[in-house]
């Protein structure tokens, strides 16, 4: 989108000059604050995890989204698995996952996930994907190959996925839907105003018609969805996407700050304190959510295995 200004350009990662020197755009934070700086990984499970994540050729969101918790998260032997491949045939202006043409569909893939969650002795596993526009499903046998084979090595191990949007098909869904998840998630991740600009791919309508058709295809089942902030919303359409979700009868919450991947990608427009996002937490649980976990450093998969127990013991009250 360009300016009237001689030799400038402003672009979603800022301005740029004649000499592609990137400037920041105005009013945009350059500096995290202190609530989000995080200790580096390193601990002996992340090691460890590291190491059987690449000996059995898996990926991690953890790893491929670049999350600040992973460090944290490692360590209590939970991490985010990302089948079908690592690179995305979308491109999101905030997703830090390679775009591009992915590799071929890999049937064994489960089996090598199902033996990894073994291996790790998981209680809860949380299962995503890139998306794959290029398969006729968009991958959902996939999932329901990685739920089968899990149950198959510990049935105890409950089961989260986070799916994309299928284009908004329902027989993909009902596909994930048949292998019986414990949580289907998928995340609005924005507000309706910012999905041009933000997820090009994906649509407002579409992702909250996904969550309301999980919920009719499985009455008594969890869903969940997220919000990142911070790249251009209003407090208010915040509070409109979570009604939204609340009318698509979604149970979990999770809200997060936006964290800025690299130049290329969209600005961060502001940091949320952590006093804003208790506010929102109590917004959502106003609203009916049976659990909204909130906090800067929040993504949709942190402290999932607390995030099953708690929202179940809301329903049970």
């Amino acid at each position: 989108m360009s300016v009237a200004l001689p030799l400038v350009q402003l672009t979603r990662s800022g301005i740029t000059t004649e000499a592609n020197a990137p400037i920041p755009l105005p009013g945009t934070p350059t500096r995290k604050p202190a609530w989000l700086k995080v200790k580096a990984p390193g601990g002996a499970n992340y090691l460890r995890l590291k190491s059987l994540m690449r000996e059995l050729n898996l990926h991690t969101v953890c790893e491929e989204a670049r999350c600040p918790n992973i460090g944290e998260c490692w360590e209590h032997q939970a991490a985010t698995f990302m089948i079908l491949g690592d690179v995305c045939t979308r491109n999101c202006a905030y997703c830090a996952v390679s775009h591009g043409t992915p590799t071929a569909f890999d049937p064994l893939e489960p089996v090598r996930l199902a033996e990894a969650v073994a291996q790790m002795g998981l209680a809860h596993v949380v299962i995503t994907s890139v998306d794959r526009d290029d398969l006729p499903n968009g991958g959902a046998e996939a999932f329901a190959g990685c739920i089968t084979e899990i149950r198959r090595r510990t049935p105890a191990t409950s089961v989260e996925v986070l799916i994309p949007d299928f284009k908004g098909s329902d027989a993909a869904l009902q596909i994930v839907m048949d292998g019986a998840p414990d949580i289907l998630n998928h995340n609005l991740e924005t507000v309706e105003r910012l999905y041009r600009l933000a997820r090009p791919g994906g649509r407002y309508d579409r992702a909250l018609r996904l969550l309301a058709n999980a919920r009719r295809m499985t009455p008594d089942g969890l869903t969940k969805s997220g919000i990142i902030l911070g790249m251009g919303e209003e407090w208010d359409e915040v509070l409109v996407a979570m009604r939204d979700l609340r009318r698509s009868d979604v149970n979990i919450l999770t809200l997060g700050q936006y964290l800025r991947p690299s130049d290329s990608h969209l600005p961060v427009s502001r940091f949320y304190a952590p006093d804003e996002f208790a506010e929102l937490r109590a917004a959502g649980v106003s609203m009916g959510f049976d659990h909204v976990e909130a906090s800067p450093l929040t993504r949709s998969s942190y402290h999932a295995w607390e995030q099953v127990d708690k929202a179940k013991a809301t329903r049970t009250r």
